[in-house]
């Protein structure tokens, strides 16, 4: 089991190139299994989830050839099989998204119950509602969901909660199926839409991206397409979060700053702000981090919410942001009812929270971090506490940090490249 070893404190400087999109990733790599043309994906990031959803696409029969670094390219022409395997369908929450195009393609699929991050309940009936409405078959039994469909057909569908894999799974099945398919209440988040492009290029009809409506008209096939994944806009809210905790000055380049509006009036709520030029975001050092009051000097809350709303895989980092902040600050969390458990570790710490239920907790800061042993329970919260033990006095040992592999590239070669103490044993 490795551990990444931290000796927190100090200043870090320079420029870090953010990684592709983790959650775009893995819907464009499903969509390659509509088409029996190459498809080449750039700026893939090098991460566990992407690693493992590769070898279950060659499972499938799926040629996947490495072309750059970052660069794959995927022929499913022939591919054989419509039944995931299941110890790497558990690994990972993206194995959802080969349902909607294996049905497209074969007419059938066999999945396992999807794993990915335990921080709370993460239903998956709103995929399964909305295959069923374009003609879908739905067996499910304890060992996973078979599911079955003759040509699918479009459909006007409601889906009953605003899912972004909801969302993802009913557009790749909806691109080929006959007629127009009206998606409303969908997902429209970065890589969403970034999905509804990868597809456009290989011959689909969608129109509404980036709103909350999505209206498909089906084609017969698609053809193959060369397509570059945008920034991972979760590492640039990262990377903004390790700057302010660390009073450092980092330029995140090739971000597209556009899509960071609701995370900077979140952050403002503590104090962090930056500048954009041109394509990159300059954060400061030496932020004076202070919560800015309600009116009438209620306490501010910082909340998540569906895009455009602000990200819940945030909420970790802004929580510790939060510690460093001067004032009172509710974190309320919404959607995941085991989320904000990874806070007992920013207490052994020496932050101040109050944890008020499983989704709301009082921060009260500025508080000094101590180095402490911790441990990593899922992606966003194992780097919520990296940041928390870079700012920290003194040495903190985390581990499980393959948790923290499956959601961020490379972490500590760039973290060194900053001039961060941190090193993998």
């Amino acid at each position: 089991m490795e551990r990444l070893i931290v000796r927190g404190g100090r200043r870090l400087h320079g420029t870090v190139r953010v990684a592709g999109n983790k959650n775009a990733a893995g819907p464009a790599l499903a969509a390659t299994l509509l088409s029996d043309e190459p498809v080449r994906l750039r700026n893939l990031p090098g991460i566990g989830d992407v690693g493992v959803f590769i070898e279950l696409l060659r499972g499938l029969g799926v040629e996947i050839e490495p072309a750059a670094e970052d660069e794959l390219v995927v022929s499913a022409a022939r591919v054989t099989s419509g039944r995931v395997d299941a110890q790497l369908g558990r690994r990972i929450r993206m194995s959802l998204l080969v349902a909607g195009p294996l049905l497209a393609r074969l007419g059938h699929a066999e999945l396992p119950p999807p794993g990915g991050d335990v921080i709370g309940r993460r239903r998956i009936d709103t995929h399964l509602l909305a295959l069923q409405a374009l003609g879908a078959k739905v067996d499910p039994s304890r060992d996973g969901y078979r599911l079955s469909a003759g040509r699918l057909h479009g459909a006007d569908i409601l889906l009953d909660e605003m899912s972004v894999t909801a969302t993802e799974n009913v557009l790749l099945a909806a691109v080929l199926a006959d007629g127009r398919t009206v998606i409303r209440n969908a997902a429209s988040e970065p890589h969403v839409q970034d999905l509804c492009a990868l597809l456009s290029a290989m011959g689909a009809h969608i129109d509404g991206i980036g709103t909350n409506c999505l209206v498909v008209d089906g084609v017969e096939r698609l053809h193959g397409a060369d397509f570059a994944i945008g920034p991972d806009y979760l590492e640039v809210g990262s990377f903004i979060g390790l700057a302010a905790v660390t009073h450092s000055a980092l330029r995140i380049a090739d971000c597209r700053p556009d899509q960071h509006g609701m995370t900077r009036i979140m952050f403002n709520r503590l104090g962090v702000d930056w500048r954009v030029d041109g394509n990159d975001i300059v954060v400061p050092e030496d932020q004076q981090l202070a919560v800015v009051d309600d009116q009438g000097q209620a306490v501010p809350k910082i909340d998540d919410a569906p895009w455009p709303g602000f990200p819940a895989d945030l909420i970790s980092i802004a929580t510790v942001i939060a510690t460093q902040a001067r004032g009172a600050v509710l974190i309320h969390e919404k959607l995941y009812e085991s989320r904000l458990f990874f806070v007992d570790r920013l207490i052994a710490m020496g932050a101040r929270i109050v944890l008020c239920d499983p989704h709301r907790a009082v921060v009260i800061g500025p508080s000094p971090l101590y180095g402490q042993a911790l441990v990593s329970p899922d992606i966003r919260a194992g780097m919520a506490l990296l940041i928390a033990a870079l700012c920290a006095d003194g040495e903190s040992v985390i581990d499980n940090v393959h948790q923290i592999d499956r959601g961020y590239e490379r972490i500590e070669e760039r973290l060194l490249g900053l001039g961060a103490d941190v090193r993998r044993a």
